[in-house]
């Protein structure tokens, strides 16, 4: 189809647009395709599962409850010779950093010049309190790069401008999972706690065990509430981050286990808040999900506000608490200024940080300008040969994609040929090959740095 009669057929991005959406984990899959969907009405789908230690499995993405048209499991460069053939009209880059940067190399290898190519859209699955210049920068190429804040997109800004690059693909939205009825607490229903956890934070097995042992006495003081902790993924499963103490593990040596009104639970956030009376993280977007409903949420500080657990960015939010407070009655309340910083309405339904009803506003009227495009420039990240010679080339080969961004030689290989007991084969030792990378993360690292501390 010629460049001009392909623009004018996908200029309004409200109606149904071809999406592709990769994503490297069951969270970003559900930023992805969420974010997708409030970018186009009704778009037609494709989602991809970029092969790694966090692919998703069936469960993880069925709790998501975000279907897509299509979905299938791929490299980086089975992707982009995916793009390249099918001719998609948005691409979702729902990765970590170096995984975003590595497709954006490869389409500027596709596309060297400016070309009738797909509008590449990234951004963070949620609170952005790490790693802010290396994720920023490692992102930056991309078309739109969303913020999902006011303070979000002040922060983008100013680190693209401080190093000279051009920030004009920050776009402030909101996340996309931000929804749900508003809080109303029921009288006659029993007091729910949810302890939301977090794979990698806190990192350490004595400080979990910590968390989980307050949660069960929070709920031997109060045997008329339930006291619901949260996980992310089953042992054996990895999610965004690697779970080294999973807290399953960790209830089983509680002595005398649990108490019958604190249990183990699983499921879509939105469906557990549903019935929350009191939202409990160290740092997770799980807060954000809940402050938006109006429930009341704690951040933890029992282990410290430290950037390490990330609760630093609620300072000023009103959250922060102990157990030991929450065990007294506390119940806190977001503050209004710094939830509308956050873009976090405080109520669905009313106006967020910026007086708009609706935060992809800004995000759609962006993609419909580049649609509207006859040809969009060549993708032009900040990171090249030149300005990062020791750095670029490596995140590149961990994706198996050259210097110059094209697939090295092996890297793009054709399944047509094999037949269907060698494609079941080669999945079967994939799921092999993880399953022994959990196990040596969850048990065997561990294992080893106890008897290094002998």
């Amino acid at each position: 189809m010629p460049a001009s009669n392909r623009a004018a057929s996908r200029s309004h991005p409200r109606t149904a647009l071809r999406v592709a959406v990769l994503a490297d984990s069951d969270t970003r899959w559900k930023w992805g395709a969420l974010t997708a969907r409030r970018l186009a009405t009704q778009p037609h789908l494709t989602g991809f599962l970029l092969r790694g230690r966090a692919t998703p499995t069936a469960r993880q993405l069925g709790e998501v409850g975000v279907r897509a048209d299509r979905l299938s499991e791929v490299t980086c460069a089975q992707f982009l010779a995916e793009i390249e053939r099918e001719k998609y009209d948005v691409v979702v880059l729902a990765l970590v950093g170096g995984a975003v940067q590595a497709v954006l190399h490869g389409v500027r290898a596709l596309w060297p010049e400016p070309a009738d190519r797909p509008v590449l859209v990234t951004g963070y699955v949620g609170v952005v309190y790490e790693k802010l210049a290396d994720g920023l920068l490692l992102r930056h190429g991309a078309d739109l790069v969303l913020a999902n804040s006011r303070y979000d997109a002040g922060r983008f800004r100013a680190v693209y401008e401080g190093v000279g690059a051009d920030a004009g693909a920050v776009t402030q939205t909101a996340l996309p999972f931000l929804d749900g009825a508003a809080y109303e607490k029921a009288g006659s229903r029993a007091h729910t706690v949810v302890f939301a956890v977090q794979p990698s934070v806190p990192e350490s097995r004595a400080d979990r065990a910590h968390l989980l042992e307050r949660a069960a006495r929070h709920a031997r003081l109060h045997p008329e509430r339930e006291v619901l902790i949260k996980l992310r993924s089953r042992p054996g499963e990895h999610t965004t981050h690697l779970e080294e103490q999973p807290y399953q593990r960790l209830a089983e040596r509680i002595p005398g286990g649990l108490p019958a009104n604190c249990r183990l639970v699983y499921g879509n956030m939105g469906e557990v808040l549903d019935g929350t009376d009191l939202l409990v993280t160290v740092s997770s977007t799980a807060a954000l999900e809940s402050l938006h409903r109006g429930i009341p949420t704690a951040v933890l500080t029992d282990l410290g506000i430290r950037e390490v657990l990330g609760n630093h960015h609620f300072l000023g939010s009103g959250c922060l608490a102990s157990w030991d407070q929450l065990d007294a009655g506390l119940l806190p309340q977001g503050d209004p200024q710094w939830l509308a910083d956050q873009g976090v309405t405080g109520a669905p339904g009313s106006a967020g940080a910026s007086g708009a009803r609706d935060p992809f506003a800004a995000a759609r009227a962006r993609l419909g300008e580049l649609l509207d495009l006859p040809v969009l420039p060549a993708v032009a990240p900040y990171y090249t040969q030149t300005t990062a010679p020791g750095y670029l080339p490596g995140i590149l080969a961990r994706h198996h994609l050259a210097p110059d961004g094209t697939p090295l030689p092996g890297a793009l290989r054709e399944s047509g040929g094999e037949s269907r007991l060698r494609r079941r084969l080669r999945a079967h030792l994939r799921d092999a090959a993880r399953g022994a990378y959990r196990h040596g993360v969850q048990r065997v690292a561990p294992m080893i740095r106890r008897m290094g501390e002998l």
